[in-house]
């Protein structure tokens, strides 16, 4: 199961070269982090997991495999995107592939890269953004709606449904708002989805700051994290050059670095983990001697659903699953403690997957 964030912004904000950092990255940690390139623009990253390197130990693993996140390059987005400027249709298209928008936004003073916009203003270059992207939601609604209200009219039971939720959608488009402020019920989220609104996807902004305030932040970088706590969206500041110098540097180095940097972790880490927890996802372990392997579900998945993560055949014949939460597995040393102390559970079917779960599925052939 991939799931994949986009890398949005204007063009001269930073966001290539982020996202060459985290391929950097990826790549110099090949020997415990598995790294691919899919497309030239596509890279996949480990999402760095302390859990797992500890579970591994206690189980003596000989392979260590950790969940993986992609990251999509996207080209630069100018004004009058929705109507084809630039690489607009280009860009439009590919963000409707991915699950999540990381949007960057520069939020650095320097005479030697001019910007698009001719000023440093991230809260402007977010409008840009968001307007094209709602001009495209609102052209697409707007098209589909003339035969489905056609439908819905005629009492058709499942296009007056997606009726409601586009004119809710359209409703707040108009208003200026991005369609994921939509209040959406849960029995309507699969029919929400569908609709694959560029606007309704959740949203990491990444305030790209200078060197001197990648620890704390800078004054318009507070302005964006104002702006994303009013959307419930994420925010994470990096300085995209510090990050260029982190991946070149092994281990010990980047640990020196960071430390005299004032930091505790890599921004790409921190913009790894936000981006995991944007998409409301959650690991769970399977451990063995052969490998210590997380896997990637998102949050309330099923047990069923979550085997067949690792195999259809899983979940088709899918009896029950042996299941130790995480502390209890480090806290009895392993599995057999952790049967010992009765620290195992026999879940079913409807056994809702818990983040850290360490799992072995039972299976009819």
């Amino acid at each position: 199961m991939g799931f994949k964030c986009g890398i949005v912004g204007l063009p001269n904000v930073g966001k290539s070269t982020l996202f060459n950092a985290l391929t950097q990255t990826a790549a110099a940690q090949a020997a415990n982090y598995p790294f691919c390139t899919i497309e030239p623009n596509v890279g996949e990253v480990a999402v760095p997991d302390p859990r797992l390197f500890k579970l591994a130990r206690i189980a003596a693993s000989k392979q260590i495999i950790p969940t993986r996140i992609s990251f999509v390059d996207i080209a630069g987005l100018v004004r009058g995107a929705s109507k084809g400027e630039g690489l607009g249709n280009k860009f439009l298209a590919n963000i409707r592939e991915v699950d999540a928008i990381v949007h960057v936004l520069r939020c650095f003073e320097d005479s030697d890269v001019t910007h698009v916009e001719g000023g440093i203003d991230p809260l402007r270059d977010a409008e840009i953004v968001e307007t094209e992207l709602m001009l495209s939601d609102l052209e697409s609604l707007e098209r589909r709606l003339v035969g489905l209200e056609k439908k819905a009219n005629s009492g058709e039971k499942e296009a007056k449904l997606q009726v409601a939720l586009m004119k809710k959608a359209t409703a707040l488009l108009e208003d200026g708002k991005p369609a994921r402020l939509a209040e959406i019920s849960k029995e309507e989220r699969a029919d929400w989805r569908a609709l694959n609104l560029l606007t309704a996807k959740p949203v990491l902004y990444v305030c790209n700051v200078e060197e001197a305030a990648a620890a704390t932040g800078n004054a318009a970088s507070a302005e964006v994290a104002k702006k994303a706590e009013a959307e419930n969206a994420g925010v994470v500041v990096v300085s995209a050059a510090i990050e260029a110098e982190l991946a070149q540097l092994d281990a010990e180095e980047r640990t020196e670095y960071l430390e005299t940097l004032g930091l505790e972790e890599a921004g790409l880490d921190r913009l790894i983990h936000e981006g995991y927890k944007l998409l409301n996802l959650i690991t769970f372990f399977t451990i063995g001697p052969k490998e210590a392997r997380a896997w990637t579900v998102r949050r309330e998945t099923v047990a069923p659903k979550a085997a067949g993560v690792i195999h259809t055949d899983f979940e088709k014949g899918f009896i029950r699953a042996e299941t130790i939460a995480y502390d209890a597995f480090i806290d009895c040393n392993g599995e057999n403690g952790a049967k010992d102390a009765g620290k195992m559970r026999l879940e079913g079917k409807e056994y809702i997957v818990a983040d850290g779960d360490v799992m072995h599925f039972r299976f009819a052939n």
